[in-house]
């Protein structure tokens, strides 16, 4: 009877010892590792994005300032010119003409004047002589005055000419480049037509324009203590085209509105940027990527995070067991690290990498990476399960 009830509990506590030892088995292979972080201060620089346009330092529309046919273009579209080349020349023949005629006139008022002086003179010698009547020499005075008058007229007519003439060739006001041209040989153009000749953009220097809210211009003014300060003090900027590149050149914000848009609640500010092989062109778009620092922030990469209706969390290491745990972030990111204001404080320790693949409570095997190895993960840790409580991936 003692033989069978020993045998009985014999058999009991080798159960027991072989579960137990399968239950130990288990978390070992259940313990996967994972890459972990200790939580840290530093400073970070983002860069703000604000939509753009660009614009050339100038951009003239140029027009006839006289009627006529166009008789030679001598620019092409897009061709730089320098300041007072010829772009176009509109028929002289009927200019020139009336040049000449005005120049006649003009030594013909001349020759009047002439005339009216010496009649005038001598009228006057014969009145101090007594010879002829006040009368006859208030008519010679009134007739010299009107010489002159003519004269001034005629001069005045010459100059029109003139100007005229010098209208028949169409010259660039400004260094710059050639814009579209709807006019060719032969057309009509005046100085009503609705459309210009051509257009000329000085592009060596570029504008930009862009806007900040209200509460952007605030914050400038406290930091630097007003917008004058903050344009002479605020680091380089840098342009980000429409195609998603980086322009080679950084520029520099040159001017902020003192008036706030009443529709917008936005201020207007310039930007120029050099432009030195002519690369931007105006009317072009784009983003101003302006830098702020960050300091004393604790950053995390962007893959120890999952997100889970619209909130986003990250596991917290404790006792080598999971915890997830609600962040909050910036908006603003570089795609890889997040700034995180609330849910995580210096000496944490979290799943940087991976967080996607995890569920709360699993147990896991630290490994411990330093904040620069944290952030230059790009992978998880492939021996995973999948996680059963979401299906969200990691932030990459």
């Amino acid at each position: 009877m003692r033989r069978k009830s020993f045998s009985r509990t014999g058999l009991l506590a080798c159960v027991m010892l072989l579960l137990s030892a399968c239950n130990g088995r288990q978390d070992r292979q259940n313990a996967v590792e994972y890459p972990v972080m200790t939580i840290t201060t530093s400073d970070k620089t983002l860069d703000s994005p604000y939509s753009a346009i660009i614009r050339g330092r100038q951009d003239i529309n140029i027009y006839a300032q006289i009627s006529g046919k166009i008789t030679e273009v001598k620019v092409t579209e897009g061709q730089a010119v320098k300041k007072g080349q010829v772009l176009f020349v509109i028929d002289q023949v009927p200019y020139i003409a009336a040049l000449r005629a005005a120049e006649a006139n003009l030594a013909s008022a001349k020759v009047g004047v002439e005339s009216a002086q010496l009649d005038y003179d001598n009228t006057k010698a014969l009145y101090d002589n007594q010879v002829v009547s006040s009368y006859e020499l208030q008519s010679a005075l009134n007739s010299l005055h009107s010489a002159k008058a003519n004269l001034a007229q005629m001069e005045a007519l010459e100059i029109e000419a003139r100007n005229n003439l010098s209208y028949t060739e169409v010259s660039s006001p400004a260094d710059g480049v050639v814009g579209t041209i709807p006019y060719r040989e032969g057309s009509l153009v005046s100085a009503n037509s609705s459309e210009p000749l051509t257009s000329v953009s000085d592009n060596t220097v570029m504008y930009v324009y862009f806007s900040f809210n209200e509460n952007m211009v605030l914050e400038l003014s406290r930091q630097y203590g007003n917008l004058a300060h903050a344009i002479s003090r605020m680091p380089d900027i840098r342009l980000q085209l429409s195609d998603g590149s980086l322009y080679e050149h950084s520029g520099r914000i040159e001017s902020i509105s003192g008036l706030i848009n009443e529709s917008t609640g936005t201020v207007s500010v310039r930007a120029v940027f050099p432009n030195p092989d002519r690369f931007l062109l105006s009317g072009s778009n784009g983003s101003v990527l302006i830098p702020k620092t960050y300091q004393d922030v604790i950053l995390i990469p962007q893959e120890a995070t999952y997100e889970l209706q619209d909130k986003i969390f990250v596991y917290k290491v404790v006792d080598g067991i999971t915890k997830n745990t609600q962040i909050q972030v910036l908006p603003q990111s570089d795609g890889k690290q997040y700034i995180v204001v609330e849910g995580l404080q210096t000496g944490d320790v979290i799943v940087s990498s991976g967080a996607g693949l995890l569920r709360n409570d699993m147990k896991i095997t630290p490994k411990v990476q330093t904040a620069t190895e944290a952030a230059q993960a790009s992978t998880p840790n492939p021996a995973s399960q999948e996680n059963p409580e979401h299906t969200a991936t990691p932030k990459a």
